[in-house]
């Protein structure tokens, strides 16, 4: 369909409303949902339906929404951002059949993002093992070490991190991903942590956004990272609050949560997902996305990972999760958090070009690429240009401006340096 002005007659004719708006927003008046479009979109709605129509031939052109807003369901507008989820509502969408699920999800991802983009990232283990943390997924604690073989290395050089953010960025990369085997910055002292500060400054002069995986951060830490150009911030919730300590013993989930907000406050995007085929239920899996959606602002990324199951692990024998249950929690995240991007994440390379395409249409818009994630293998390159190719798809460019997450993550200028530091003490 394409909008002109037959459609416009033939909606006010089914009793529909048709309204224009410069920005996306989403509201609940007297019990029906209420969507407007962007400048040049319109919305028709009709008995719990939202029609979303947009002129031209682009990706943005028509999107039909089941908004579940009538006097019968009296729900939240599929496509409205908000952080009042109740875990009722997260459940309804969750336990949706899959087809109707993934067709929603499909249609809420066109509202926000164009659905030909997947970015493509890289992500480096810059130090690796050695961990105090007791994960039981996780080849890099030191509690079973010599059951997975895993052998702690050095915090990798400068230069040599440098090097590979630029083959990263040859081979397609627009974001690179760095992630050390800490339980935080404060375990290692300032010397290693300033390290990986000149690093950050090196990587994003290339163009390129940056991440960092650290562990646990003080204000201070997280004021550090944004004062050296840091995109965002990736620290997972793994799974539900109630599930955790069947993870981790090590660490409390208010630990997490408490990172998250010193993140948010320094300025920088946030990066937050989990895992499944943890053994978790799926309550554990609607309460993961209960405390994702119900943060103060919806993550700028949520990764989606599939457990691989690492030999000498205390989960080494878990059930890997099927693909429809892993496009069942993306299409979950992208109707609940719509604006984030939803990463698709480890645990690829169990999928094949149908239930990746599957993951894709259902709101997944970046994928991992490179031969290995930390310590896990990884999806070929040549496989992925393949698959983007038979797909139609195309990379995302870096600092594309996001419709979540804030300026760090948005803005490839986000004051230099000097500014930055001037600024935070004139603060």
């Amino acid at each position: 369909h394409r909008t002109n002005e037959t459609d416009t007659n033939q909606a006010s004719r089914c009793g529909a409303t048709v309204s224009f708006a410069s920005d996306l927003v989403a509201e609940e008046r007297k019990g029906r949902g209420k969507m407007a479009g962007r400048r040049n979109h319109m919305r028709t709605a009709k008995k719990g339906w939202d029609v979303v129509l947009g002129r031209g031939t682009g990706w943005n052109a028509v999107h039909t929404i089941p908004c579940r807003t009538d006097e019968t369901t009296k729900g939240p507008t599929d496509g409205q951002v908000r952080n009042d989820w109740t875990r009722e509502q997260v459940a309804d969408v969750f336990h949706a059949p899959l087809l109707e699920l993934v067709h929603r999800a499909a249609n809420v991802h066109r509202i926000y993002h164009d659905p030909r983009q997947v970015q493509k990232c890289t992500l480096l283990s810059i130090k690796t093992g050695g961990c105090p943390e007791n994960c039981n997924y996780c080849s890099q604690s030191s509690h079973w070490s010599k059951e997975t073989g895993t052998k702690a290395t050095k915090l990798m050089a400068i230069d040599e991190i440098y090097q590979a953010a630029v083959r990263a960025k040859e081979a397609g990369s627009t974001r690179f991903c760095m992630g050390a085997a800490w339980r935080g910055p404060s375990q290692v002292g300032k010397g290693q942590f300033g390290r990986v500060l000149e690093t950050v400054k090196k990587v994003r002069a290339l163009g390129m956004e940056v991440c960092t995986t650290l562990g646990m951060l003080t204000p201070e830490q997280a004021q550090q990272l944004r004062l050296a150009g840091l995109t965002a911030y990736n620290h997972n919730l793994d799974t539900s609050p109630e599930y955790y300590e069947k993870v981790t013993t090590t660490r409390k989930y208010s630990d997490r949560l408490e990172t998250l907000k010193h993140v948010r406050e320094a300025g920088i995007s946030i990066c937050s997902g989990g895992i499944i085929g943890l053994g978790e239920e799926e309550t554990d899996r609607i309460g993961l996305f209960l405390q994702l959606a119900t943060l103060p602002e919806h993550p700028e990324s949520v990764p989606v990972n599939s457990l691989v199951a690492v030999p000498g692990t205390p989960f080494e024998d878990h059930k890997e999760p099927t693909a429809f249950e892993l496009v069942r929690c993306i299409a979950t995240a992208r109707i609940l958090m719509p604006k984030s991007m939803v990463r698709l994440s480890a645990g690829r390379m169990k999928l094949g070009a149908s239930d990746q395409a599957m993951c894709f249409l259902a709101g997944a818009n970046s994928i991992f690429s490179g031969d290995e994630l930390l310590t896990t293998k990884n999806n070929d390159e040549h496989e992925d240009a393949m698959l983007f190719q038979q797909l139609g798809l195309e990379g995302r460019p870096a600092f594309l401006p996001y419709s979540g997450g804030g300026p760090s993550s948005s803005d490839p200028d986000f004051e230099d340096a000097e500014e930055r530091e001037e600024n935070a003490v004139s603060q």
